[in-house]
Formats: structure tokens, sequence, C-alpha cells
């Protein structure tokens, strides 16, 4: 496996440092998880040009990375606040799951997370889909 340009990996970590605080969020407690996923968005910039998410896979990374939703921090980081790479989560380790839709795997699997931090990130919040009405109680 190739290894990604100093350079680039000089700047994912910078952005993601720079990202946690300002979404108030932490990087994984496990460094292992962190520098894994740091390491292929380093690489996809090498790659692409931009830091398509490396915890996916993809039939055709260019045009993916065209679309935008899976360039770090993607769409549902920054909707959700929702880390499905574990990259960006609670001091605990455990991804944010507050303000997924009901039924989004990330529910599912870590049940509700609350958010330690409210006021912070959620850039695209407006664009979270609206609760159905009919579940509510």
């Amino acid at each position: 496996m190739n290894e990604p340009r100093q350079d680039s990996l000089d700047k994912m970590w910078k952005y993601v440092k720079g990202f946690a605080e300002k979404s108030g969020t932490t990087m994984h407690p496990n460094p292992a998880v962190t520098e894994a996923v740091v390491k292929g968005l380093a690489m996809h910039v090498d790659e692409l040009g931009k830091p398509l998410c490396p915890c996916n896979f993809y039939k055709d990374k260019q045009a993916e990375a065209k679309l935008r939703r899976w360039i770090c921090a993607c769409d549902e980081m920054q909707i959700y606040k929702y880390c499905h790479c574990l990259l960006f989560v609670r001091a605990d380790g455990m991804p944010i799951t507050e303000y997924l839709p009901e039924g989004h795997e990330g529910r599912e699997v870590y049940g509700l997370v609350t958010d330690p931090t409210p006021g912070k990130g959620r850039a695209l919040k407006h664009k979270a889909a609206a609760p159905d009405p009919s579940t509510s109680t």
C-alpha cells in the first residue's frame, strides 16, 4: 500500500484538529483509529485532490469526490454531527447519534448518544430531514 505524501498528512492532521475543535467533538481516543482515518484522507488528497472519506467503498471515486457528500467533513457530520468513521466523536469514543433520523444505522448500532456540545457543529443542520409527525407522541 502506498503511503501518502507528508504534506498531505500534515494538511489533514491540521484540518482534523481544527474541525474537532470547531465542531465540539474530539478525535477518537484510540490513536490507531484516528491515524488510520487521517492516513486514508491524506491518501485520497494525493489521489483525488480532495479528502474523500476512506471508510466507504466507491465504484467511482472521482465521481463521488465531485458530489461532495463524502468529502470530510461529510454531509452526515455537517448535518447530524455523526461521523461513521469514528474520527469525530465524544471524549468517550462514542459517535454522536442524537440528531440522526430514526432508522439510521448509526442510531440502530449505537443507540441514542447525546451531544455534549450542542452549540457547536452542524453547519448544515437546516438540511436535516424533518421529523415525521406521525411518530411523535
